[in-house]
């Protein structure tokens, strides 16, 4: 059991990507040696790294081109080539990595004794926040969109965020609601809330973790709730809605272009 509760999911992750020392190794493989789901989960990772190590190989050297909008473009302008590709590299291993994360992650990361990482907290934060918010008719946020500008000077100064931006989503259909400060991870985050003309709402989550040095993109599928999310340094951000994938991975993009790097 103490075994158990030393492995998190981070470490889980550490280990797929070669990065743990040989004593982290070995700690990580004698909880695969009695969790087969576990060590399932982590070779298909390790297979679909392989290949898209290989689908990607022709643009490791910079080209003249602009590889700004691979499979999902999660890129800014100002981002150099290098750093361009590696977010349109991992932007794409979040979606083919999408199905198997909902057919085993439930299952893996529900067990009490394993301490979720960060990267799993926040997309069960955005879900529940969604869940809890998203169907409020008279309160379901705290300063209405009127007031946007103090909407973003108040919550950018919770979250130590200097130019906290609120996205507009008004090209792809959705008109900002308002927003409402609420815990992520036990420290204060931020939730922006959208609405489409049929009345379809979607909420983008906010949150920061000092001790978090990676980047990384992911999805997450729990019912008729997606949520897309990324990583990027200190700052957590996840889009959350009962919409289509397509639809999600639009207004995540617009979102990614928005707020500050």
């Amino acid at each position: 059991m103490t075994e158990a509760r030393s492995v998190t999911e981070a470490d889980l992750h550490a280990y797929a990507d070669g990065f743990l020392d040989e004593a982290g190794r070995a700690r990580v493989e004698r909880f695969l040696a009695d969790n087969p789901e576990a060590a399932e989960m982590i070779a298909d990772w390790q297979a679909q790294s392989d290949e898209l190590r290989a689908a990607f190989a022709p643009y490791e050297k910079s080209k003249s081109f602009d590889i700004r909008l691979l499979s999902v473009g999660f890129a800014r302008p100002a981002a150099p080539p290098g750093r361009r590709f590696a977010l349109a590299a991992a932007a794409v291993l979040v979606f083919a990595l999408g199905a198997l994360g909902g057919h085993y992650g439930p299952r893996l990361f529900e067990r009490p004794e394993i301490r979720l990482a960060y990267t799993e907290v926040l997309p069960r934060e955005a879900r529940n926040a969604f869940l809890v918010y998203a169907n409020e008719v008279r309160h379901p946020v705290e300063v209405f969109a009127d007031e946007e500008t103090h909407l973003a000077n108040w919550l950018g100064k919770r979250l130590s965020i200097a130019d906290l931006k609120v996205p507009n989503l008004q090209p792809l259909g959705f008109k900002l609601v308002g927003g409402r400060l609420l815990p992520v991870g036990g420290k204060p985050g931020a939730m922006f809330m959208y609405e489409n003309q049929t009345g379809q709402r979607v909420t983008v989550l906010v949150g920061r973790n000092r001790e978090n040095r990676t980047t990384s993109f992911r999805f997450a599928s729990a019912n008729d709730v997606e949520t897309f999310y990324w990583i990027d340094g200190e700052l957590g951000y996840a889009v959350t809605g009962e919409i289509s994938r397509d639809m999600l991975q639009k207004i995540a993009e617009e979102c990614y272009r928005q707020f500050p790097s």
